[in-house]
């Protein structure tokens, strides 16, 4: 999926994938903490957007960003780090563009594999991740915080573009 590109969506909303930029940060910060018990700080968004090895997509709709996904790559292996959608906008298949979009941008970087942590309850994460191809290679114990829980350790294997 190309960055720019209008996506029709579930229902009537409908939306384009851009890349993150420095003033899409206040908005991040609010899906964040609609999104996470321990949401990561703006600081922290701020410090991976100057990354070069770091790609950010973002998903908008009507002017308003509503999504984004953020992996990082090094040399060929990379970390799918953070995907959130904003709650009115769930359901959309929002997330599953973000994912996509984000693994051909590291493909496209030359990445093999693609790992990432999500909590043990979230089943609905896992399913997405699941339909995609990812699959459970381990666990971490006692990984978040605020309530305490596991976390699954998921990989993509990215099949060569060539």
């Amino acid at each position: 999926m190309r960055l720019s590109e209008d996506v029709p969506a579930a229902g009537d909303l409908s939306f384009r994938l851009r890349p993150l930029r420095y003033d899409d940060l206040a908005r991040i910060a609010e899906i964040e903490h609609a999104s996470f018990s321990t949401p990561w700080k703006e600081e922290t968004f701020r410090g991976l957007l100057r990354r070069s090895d770091t790609d950010m997509v973002g998903a908008e709709s009507e002017g308003r960003l509503v999504g984004y996904a953020i992996t990082w790559t090094v040399t060929d292996q990379a970390e799918l780090g953070n995907v959130a959608v904003a709650p009115e906008a769930r359901g959309a298949g929002i997330g599953r563009a973000l994912v996509e979009a984000v693994v051909d941008r590291i493909r496209r970087r030359g990445a093999k594999e693609c790992f990432l942590e999500v909590r043990e309850s979230n089943a609905t994460a896992q399913a997405l991740y699941r339909s995609m191809g990812f699959e459970e290679v381990g666990r971490r114990r006692a990984y978040y915080a605020a309530p305490v829980e596991d976390a699954l350790v998921m990989r993509l294997l990215i099949p060569d573009s060539t």
